[in-house]
């Protein structure tokens, strides 16, 4: 087994968001030596919501969330409103600005090193170690290392370069507009409040947001139709919530995966965390709980790695991914092909939602990440609901 003392790091992760920084960051908890490589300057367009479990499992402290939704409301193509009350607790707002760069710098105060430059490239010298490449504001460098965890986003160039498979991925294309919260507010507006918009106009395949963020608001949508304009669904979704006028603070857009790959290592010592193992959930769009999961599965595998020497060890990040969140990712696939598909599922999807069986295992499976099975009858219920909504037998 190759020692500590003919490398450089024990592991190099590429990506400094949410999946990145927590792989870094429990690596160094763990006494191991980490290099955390990131982009300066780069925000992930997101409506930046976490739930209690996040918050929980990650010790995210309060002063990182700039807002608590309370509830929620959806808006049906002919803008019928289902509000649904969180009950029991909220969901909590982060601005990825802050957020992400608070989770780098907890990683570098256990002990992580941070260096700001965009990879290359990867490559082995002769004694099988695998190297790094990547540039900085001062040129080229490299580093030799035992590991390489790749979170580097939806089109990670470590994934293209070193896992196989890495072109199965699906993507929607994410923008939004972060617009700061007017003094006279919109009627109706409310700040413990989030809204999703189902209409075709506003995303073809998806659906468009207005989550509050204390001082400002996340306007935004998505849609995997190249020939669709987001900027305008998000125009449109600005004007609707009465923002049209606020002022703009900044814009973002980025590919969204809505498929994990179908494998993350390379059988020996690179694994892939986030969005760059495609773990954004589909229907719903949440990616910072799986990311962070992710990152924390990844570290766990690398570490394994390191004190074993078994480069199989890698494969656990997945497999343990998908035995807890696989079935999951699949009902929400299964939904968003088909409800996504019109404006009149659409309607339908947002009258089911009225129904409080389905707010409440709804909630408990976004609040928990878990699907609760201790309500058997409630599952029974729902499943004749959606069957009647189907085939066109309820009414809307």
């Amino acid at each position: 087994m190759t020692t500590r003392a003919t490398v450089d790091f024990d592991a190099v992760v590429i990506g400094g968001g949410p999946a990145g920084s927590t792989a870094a960051d429990d690596l160094a908890r763990a006494g191991h030596r980490v290099l955390l490589l990131d982009r300066a300057g780069r925000i992930k367009p997101c409506g930046g919501a976490i739930p209690p479990r996040l918050i929980q499992d990650f010790a995210i402290p309060d002063e990182m969330l700039v807002a608590r939704a309370t509830a929620a409301r959806m808006i049906s193509p002919q803008a019928v409103e289902v509000d649904i009350p969180i009950q029991g607790g909220f969901v909590g707002m982060v601005d990825r600005e802050h957020f992400d760069e608070w989770l780098r710098e907890r990683a570098a105060s256990h002990g992580a090193e941070r260096r700001v430059g965009s990879f290359e490239r990867l490559s082995r010298d002769d004694d099988g170690i695998s190297v790094v490449h990547f540039s900085t504001d001062t040129g080229a460098d490299s580093v030799r290392t035992r590991a390489v965890i790749g979170a580097d986003g939806a089109r990670s160039q470590v994934a293209q370069q070193a896992v196989p498979g890495a072109d199965k991925g699906r993507f929607v294309f994410a923008y939004h507009e972060i617009i700061a919260v007017p003094e006279a507010l919109p009627e109706g507006y409310a700040a413990s409040r989030c809204e999703v918009h189902y209409r075709g106009s506003l995303s073809p395949d998806f659906y468009g947001w207005v989550f509050p963020h204390g001082a400002s608001v996340s306007v935004g949508t998505g849609s995997a139709d190249k020939g669709f304009s987001l900027r305008r669904g998000v125009m449109q979704l600005r004007a609707a919530a009465g923002l049209a006028h606020a002022r703009t603070l900044r814009r973002e857009g980025a590919p969204i995966p809505m498929k994990p790959l179908p494998r993350w290592d390379n059988g020996r010592d690179v694994v892939l965390a986030g969005d760059a193992a495609g773990v954004v959930a589909p229907a719903s769009g949440e990616g910072i709980y799986y990311a962070m999961l992710g990152g924390r599965l990844a570290a766990e595998a690398v570490a394994d790695m390191l004190r074993s020497g078994k480069p199989q060890a890698l494969a656990s990040a997945r497999k343990r991914f998908m035995r807890e969140h696989g079935r999951v990712f699949w009902v929400l696939g299964v939904m968003q092909h088909f409800w996504y598909s019109s404006d009149k599922r659409r309607e339908r999807f947002v009258s089911m939602c009225r129904d409080r069986d389905v707010q409440q295992l709804t909630f408990d499976a976004y609040m928990h990440k878990r699907l609760v099975r201790a309500r058997p009858m409630a599952h029974v219920r729902i499943f004749f609901k959606d069957m009647a909504h189907l085939l066109g037998l309820a009414r809307v």
